[in-house]
Order: C-alpha cells, then structure tokens, then sequence
C-alpha cells in the first residue's frame, strides 16, 4: 500500500489525508474534487478556503454550518449589502473564525463577485476558464500555473485572500482538477462525474 493512501472502514484504499477524522472522510468521499458549478457553492468554498489560510481544515469543516449560518448562506448578493454592523456581529460571533481581516475579505470578495458575473456571465463561467486542458495526474505541488494564473486574475479584479495556494486548494475542492490519489477508490468516482459534467465556461 502506497503511504498515500490507507485502507478505509469499507476496505476500500482511500487518500492518506482523509483518514484522521470521519469528517474528512464524509468530506472526501462525497465533496472534494467533484465538479462544481453553482455560484453560491463556489463563493462558499472561495470564501471558507480563505478562512483555512493558516488553520487545519477540519477547524473550517466544523464550522461550516456556523459559516453558512452567520454569512446568510453564503449568498454573495446579500454578503455584499453587509455593513460595519454586520462585521461587528461576525467578530462576536465565536462559532466562526473571527477574523477581521477575512470577514472584511468576505464582503468585499461578495461585491467583486456581482461585478464578475457582469463580466464574465456567471462566477462559474469564470473559474472553469482555468481548468487544466490535460489532467496532470494527482499533483504534489502546493500551486499550479493554472492557480497562479486565477489568482492574478481575481486580485487584478479586487479579490482578497486568493493567493495561488488558496486558489489551488479551491481548484481542488470544486473539481477543477482531480487531485485524488490514484489508486483512490474514490478517483474513479470522481473522473466520472468531471466527464458527465458539461463547464460552464464552453457556453
């Protein structure tokens, strides 16, 4: 057995990093690397991989209905009304990360979402424009040259906390590329959910 993966309850080879917790595992199983084309999940998981920056994820996972709970949604056109009132209410708020920084992030990242989707039609319309155009294989490396591309892309556009290893991981989450291992049991699954799926950014 290779050291990145581990055998599962089921018996079935998994990625190494989904064995510490059941939450990775229901995570890994279920969300990470299947395509994503909704523009409210792609800011959630825009904005939750920008609160991760410098945490565990499992920290984030736990708290992502607190999220969800405290940031409407995460619907970015209600996000991007939010005033100083809101960011105080978020700072008090201990079943998320309260951190200014990010929360100020998070709002401002809602307003260029609206003017994005001016431009480009949808924020899924966008991000699938930097899909790799051949599948690399499970990668190592902490950022791409497609990560790199988008987040000069966003920052060029306003966005905040999308640095190219948080775009990477985002890129990972929302099936952009298919980063499990490749013995995975769950890379198969994966890759045919990415062939059913049609990219937003062909329309």
């Amino acid at each position: 057995m290779q050291d990145t993966l581990y055998l599962a309850p089921d018996g079935q080879p998994r990625c190494h990093w989904c064995s510490a917790t059941p939450d990775y595992l229901a995570y890994h199983d279920h969300e990470w690397g299947y395509p994503v084309a909704d523009d409210v999940r792609l800011f959630e998981k825009l904005c939750l991989e920008g609160f991760q920056s410098g945490l565990s994820w499992l920290t984030i996972l736990r708290k992502r209905e607190n999220f969800r709970r405290a940031f409407d949604g995460f619907d970015f056109r209600i996000v991007a009304t939010y005033t100083d009132a809101d960011v105080a209410r978020l700072l008090a708020d201990a079943g998320i990360v309260r951190h200014r920084g990010k929360i100020a992030a998070t709002i401002n990242n809602a307003q260029r979402a609206l003017e994005l989707i001016d431009e480009a039609g949808s924020l899924a319309a966008f991000f699938w424009r930097f899909e790799p155009q051949m599948d690399p294989g499970p990668q190592v490396a902490a950022q791409t040259p497609e990560s790199l591309a988008l987040s000069k892309a966003l920052k060029k556009r306003g966005w905040k906390f999308v640095g190219p290893t948080t775009m990477y991981a985002l890129m990972q989450a929302m099936g952009l590329v298919n980063d499990h291992a490749a013995d995975c049991v769950i890379r198969v699954r994966v890759a045919a959910a990415r062939q059913a799926f049609t990219s937003p950014a062909a329309g």
